[in-house]
């Protein structure tokens, strides 16, 4: 049958075009990159609170804490408890240690919930990520952001240029990277961060957790799940105190002495982990146990810390310096006013550096400067030009001081100083000394505090205590170069000073030999401050009860004395009054009185009856009458002190 030209009947259209069914959207699921960790330990309430805070309808919520301190770790069991409890819950982790990563996250969030347009090349992934968060059809959602270190990704810019970091074009409009994270009632973000600047950009200060170091009890018992039936309970607490109670370091110790069992063992570890900072660096540069990180990140916190350190550094260099300056003092109580200026860091030493007499005229400007730590500038005196500079450089300071405590490699306590971990401090020490710097840093570390440490007389002791511990640490930090070396000296002679006066003699004897080794090298044995430096070992020898090894020092001090000096120099007296002290303390009554008898009759004759050194050799002169039973003499000689001083002082 036919229907004519006018009829073409049914004509089926294009059926080889592009024309595809809608994709079906996927039931919510989880995108979670590691799997849980059987070894979790739970942190107190820790994780209750990020469960709280969380639950709170668009919330955003970050976790700040120094690299290793578990801050992912603590995201991945919170996302594995949510998934059990709420399945209809979308979770999507994205990795937001860069820019490139952030954007690659969102692209796989796209693909996993099958968002419309994502293959169209000219689509923009991130304003499609973002607008399928805010539609509420979509379901309930917690959105992880894990390593927010990148201080662009939150950072504001008005550049044009799409190639800026930490922006994204969206209709020719240049966008930060965090505009691309709704607010939305039915979903929460969940952010992981080093620093709390970069967090608090994000989230809300209240809404910032800061992470810790664990607790004692919960690092040992992640060494007890690491290690299981190699834990040994007798040394555990040992270990994870010098670990400084990090996670990150207690699971690489623990990877470190599990392969090696039962040839190596957690007192193994420590006793090698105590042996140097080479040793301690070496095992903390060890990579191994953390299945449970992003695979850009290291395993090594040592590692982990120095890439911090590194990006400080590149973006705020004074800050950089500041943290290279504190990483020699001890990791307590290190005082503002000796870290303030870092202007004269590396600067070198003239040809006169190492003189003592500038040594001394230098620490004595500082010490003037310093004593008080409260004490405030007299701005009336300077002129606006210089309060003006003065006020600059506080600011600038202040700030480097927010940008360490934001990446928690500082605290600041309420007396104006500050504290760092141990472990940090060896690992920008380590960091200093790959770069040809720690020699720099060390020398400005040795000039500050030798200026700053007083003589250890009584009316200095509450100088001298503050600055005691930072002066031990120095012992460790012996410089190359000749004259910081010499600071060096008169810094352990102080200190030695103190702790003698304070009756320490262990410290006293460990202090004054290092002084005395380096002034007799770099002085010579005859110079005043090397014979100087022999007396106070011999003082510290004695106060320890090491007679012998005092009374060897003290006739080599005293014979050169003599010859340089001359028998009638003070301090010629002086060696001989301590050397008759040492003869009295071991029962010599006759050799102690033969010294006693011509330093008084020398001070008598040379500073005359009433000098105050003269009354001191009588006294002692006295104690060596009395010690032999001679009551009466000794008495004459009491009485005759007794009334000069109350005719001179009253």
């Amino acid at each position: 049958m036919s229907f004519g030209d006018t009829n073409s009947g049914l004509q089926a259209g294009n059926i080889n075009g592009s024309l595809k069914r809608p994709e079906t959207p996927p039931k919510p699921s989880a995108i979670i990159p590691f799997a849980r960790d059987g070894d979790f330990v739970e942190r107190g309430g820790l994780l209750d609170q990020i469960c709280q805070k969380c639950a709170v309808p668009g919330s955003r919520t970050a976790l700040v804490g120094l690299s290793g301190v578990g801050k992912s770790q603590l995201a991945i069991e919170h996302v594995y408890r949510i998934q059990e409890r709420s399945p209809e819950t979308w979770i999507l982790w994205i990795h937001a240690s860069s820019i490139a990563r952030f954007e690659q996250s969102y692209r796989d969030v796209a693909n996993h919930v099958r968002i419309l347009g994502r293959k169209d090349p000219k689509a923009n992934i991130l304003k499609l990520v973002h607008d399928w968060l805010r539609d509420r059809k979509n379901g309930s959602w917690l959105l992880v952001l894990d390593n927010v270190d990148d201080v662009h990704l939150s950072q504001e810019t008005g550049s044009a240029d799409p190639g800026v970091q930490g922006t994204s074009v969206d209709n020719g409009i240049v966008q930060p990277m965090s505009a691309y994270l709704p607010y939305s009632q039915h979903g929460s973000i969940l952010i992981t961060s080093r620093t709390k600047g970069i967090a608090s950009k994000l989230v809300e200060e209240r809404d910032i957790i800061v992470v810790e170091p664990m607790a004692q009890s919960h690092a040992l018992a992640l060494f007890k799940k690491k290690l299981g039936s190699l834990y040994d309970g007798s040394n555990a607490g040992e270990l994870a105190a010098a670990l400084e109670y990090m996670p990150l370091a207690i699971i690489q110790s623990a990877a470190y002495i599990k392969p090696r069992a039962p040839r190596y063992s957690m007192r193994q570890y420590l006793d090698d982990f105590r042996k140097s900072d080479s040793n301690k660096s070496s095992l903390l540069k060890y990579e191994g146990g953390q299945l449970r990180r992003d695979w850009q990140a290291k395993n090594s916190i040592i590692i982990t810390w120095q890439i911090s350190f590194e990006y400080v550094r590149r973006e705020w260099p004074s800050a950089a310096d500041l943290l290279s300056l504190m990483s020699f003092f001890d990791r307590q109580g290190i005082p503002d006013f000796l870290v303030r200026n870092r202007a004269q860091a590396g600067g070198g030493c003239g040809s006169g550096c190492g003189s003592q007499s500038q040594s001394q005229s230098q620490s004595q400007h500082q010490r003037h400067r310093h004593l008080d730590w409260s004490q405030e500038r007299e701005d009336g005196k300077e002129s606006s030009e210089n309060s003006l500079s003065d006020s600059n450089e506080d600011d600038g300071f202040e700030h480097d001081v927010q940008v360490l405590r934001d990446y928690s490699f500082i605290s600041c306590d309420t007396d104006r100083t500050f504290e760092m971990h141990a472990l940090v401090q060896l690992a920008m020490r380590k960091w200093l000394e790959a770069n040809e710097q720690l020699e720099k840093w060390k020398q400005q570390y040795i000039r500050s505090l030798s200026a700053a440490f007083p003589s250890g007389e009584y009316e200095n002791w509450a100088s001298c205590q503050a600055l005691f511990p930072h002066a031990k640490s120095a012992i460790a930090q012996r410089p190359k170069a000749e004259g910081p070396l010499s600071e060096w000296a008169s810094l352990m002679y102080n200190a030695a000073s103190y702790a003698w006066r304070k009756g320490d003699a262990v410290e006293a004897v460990q202090l004054s030999r290092r002084a005395l080794d380096v002034r007799k090298k770099i002085l010579g044995p005859e110079h005043k401050g090397t014979l100087t430096s022999m007396g106070m070992v011999g003082l510290a020898y004695g106060l320890g009860g090491q007679w012998k090894e005092a009374e060897k020092l003290q006739v080599q001090e005293m014979e050169t004395t003599k010859r340089v000096l001359g028998e009638e120099h003070p301090d010629t007296l002086t060696s001989m009054a301590n050397l008759a002290s040492t003869y009295r303390n071991q029962g010599r009554w006759k050799e102690a009185e033969e010294l006693d008898v011509r330093v008084m009759q020398t001070r008598k004759r040379v500073l005359g009856e009433e000098h105050p050194s003269t009354l001191t050799s009588m006294a002692n002169l006295a104690s060596t009458y009395w010690k032999q039973g001679r009551w009466k003499e000794a008495e004459e000689l009491k009485i005759e002190v007794m009334e000069i001083r109350e005719r001179v002082l009253g």
